[in-house]
This record gives C-alpha cells, sequence and structure tokens, in this order.
C-alpha cells in the first residue's frame, strides 16, 4: 500500500534537523555559481563556506534552481512509494524551482501539487510544517495545498540587510545608492512583499534602529494578534541572533523564538550580517 504524501521543498526554504530526518520528507537542492565553478547547495557548499567564498570572490554569485530533469528524477522515484506528493516552492517571482518543479512532475505522470509559498526561508518552510498538520487531521492533498495557498497571505518578515555591497554587486543597488548607504551608514530594512517579490520597506540610520524597527513590527503583531513564536534567521552571526531573542522575550517572556541559517539564496545576496526576523499571523 502507498503511503498518502511525499513532501518536497527546495533548499531556499529553511531546512531544518527535523526535515532532513524526516522519512517523507525530501529536498531538492539549488546550485550556486562562482564563475565557473558550481556547488550543490547544502551538499558540497556549506553556509560559513560559501560566506568564505563571497569574501575572496572576483565574480558576484549566483544561483541556479535545479533542472526539470532532477525533479523528474525524484518524482519518478516518488510515484512508486507515494499517491502523490505536495511540493512546496521559493516565489516564482524569486527563483524558477517552482517551474522546474511542474515541468518534472508533468514528465513523469506523477500528480504533485506545487505551491507557491510566495516566501523564501522559513516562510516555505512553515508552510511544509503547516500541511503536515493538516495531513494529520485527515485533510487530503488537494485540499491541503489549496489552504496552504490561502495561508501564504498569513506570512510576515522584515529583513536587516548585513551587506550593503552584496546588494550593490548583485545589482540590487546602484552605485549612488551603496555610496550613499555606506556613507550616511544606512540599514536598509527589505521584506518579500505579499506578491512574492524582494521589496525595500524602510531605511534606518543605526544599527540599533534597525533592530528595534523589527522588534517594534514583532511587539505590534504580538499586541494585536497574540503571536508568540517567532523565526530569527541570520547571516552566519549566530550571536547577534541570540541577543536578539533576549529582546524579543523582554515584551514577550513565554516566546517561541527559532534561531537558524539564512538560506543560500537570501545569503548571496544579502550577506553576512543580515538578520530576518518572520512570523504568522493566526490562520482564519
Amino acid at each position: 500500500m502507498k503511503k498518502p504524501i511525499a513532501w518536497v521543498m527546495d533548499t531556499t526554504g529553511y531546512v531544518t534537523e527535523e526535515f532532513k530526518s524526516h522519512p517523507d520528507v525530501y529536498i531538492v537542492p539549488l546550485n550556486i555559481h562562482f564563475g565557473t565553478e558550481e556547488f550543490i547547495d547544502g551538499v558540497d557548499l556549506s553556509n560559513s563556506q560559501l560566506y568564505e567564498r563571497i569574501k575572496k570572490a572576483t565574480e558576484f554569485p549566483k544561483t541556479s534552481q535545479p533542472a526539470a530533469g532532477k525533479f523528474a528524477e525524484l518524482y519518478e522515484k516518488l510515484q512508486e512509494e507515494y499517491e502523490c506528493a505536495i511540493a512546496v516552492h521559493a516565489s516564482a517571482k524569486l527563483s524558477g524551482t517552482i517551474a522546474s518543479s511542474t515541468a518534472g512532475a508533468e514528465m513523469t505522470g506523477f500528480k504533485v501539487f506545487a505551491v507557491d509559498s510566495l516566501a523564501l526561508s522559513y516562510g516555505l518552510s512553515g508552510l511544509i510544517e503547516r500541511g503536515m498538520t493538516l495531513a494529520a487531521g485527515g485533510m487530503a492533498a488537494e485540499d491541503i495545498a489549496a489552504q496552504l495557498e490561502l495561508e501564504t497571505k498569513n506570512f510576515r518578515n522584515y529583513i536587516l540587510i548585513g551587506n550593503l555591497s552584496q546588494l550593490y554587486k548583485g545589482g540590487r543597488m546602484s552605485g549612488a545608492q551603496y555610496y550613499l548607504g555606506s556613507l550616511l551608514k544606512v540599514k536598509p530594512i527589505v521584506q518579500i512583499s505579499a506578491e512574492g517579490e524582494l521589496v525595500p520597506i524602510d531605511k534606518v540610520r543605526s544599527h540599533k534602529k534597525a533592530v528595534q524597527y523589527l522588534i517594534d513590527h514583532a511587539k505590534a503583531d504580538h499586541e494585536k494578534y497574540g503571536i508568540d513564536t517567532f523565526q530569527l534567521m541570520h547571516g552566519n552571526v549566530h550571536a547577534e541572533a541570540e541577543s536578539f531573542k533576549q529582546e524579543i522575550l523582554k515584551f514577550n517572556p513565554r516566546a517561541q523564538v527559532q534561531i537558524g541559517d539564512l538560506s543560500s539564496s537570501l545569503a548571496v545576496h544579502a550577506g553576512e550580517g543580515t538578520i530576518a526576523l518572520m512570523w504568522r499571523r493566526p490562520v482564519k
């Protein structure tokens, strides 16, 4: 007898230790390119190695989605064991991974419900966790996928960019913006919008004020919606993330704060030192 649902995600999401060891979760890695060198995200290039290479690189690194054939190989295997799969991927506005996943499913004829998370990092991973909860409650796969698409609108995120030069090298910031930002020590804050795009939302003049900006938004949603679960994703600055966690606990001592590494897709563009604070508003 086949198992009901396989869960598929890519490495733009936050890959937890639980996901790595879960028998029904399958992770398809993106590729990272430094000039002519290609690495498989999370397989032959760790996050710490990524930051070291970025520091030394003369050419800006790039990421690319897995080929449709990679997904086809996986889905050929899964259809022997599962009735269907629910695949949650990075925002289509930021990556072509969901298109590759859908194409791979069509090549095999395996039933795959592909969900555009309209997010990255924990915004993607949280939907997998939510889907598993719905499945444990007996909801059918098709209905779970539809529900997850509805719940993308509940995701909130505020990202404090750690390295302006990374945004500049990656073409996300003009030379004039980079010069003025560096001169004035401006800390840009960006957000993955409700449409799944990475957009600037504010500029703050000091790191301390930028941290407070993120805390204030988290506190506001805690007071309005009772939010007590947060995710802190960081770019190779675990100690700072721990300090940030303590600031959250000051206004909500019972808060559950999960700390983890930024996905490579964000790390490549946002750079070392980036902090992203994320949470989900209640399901309506």
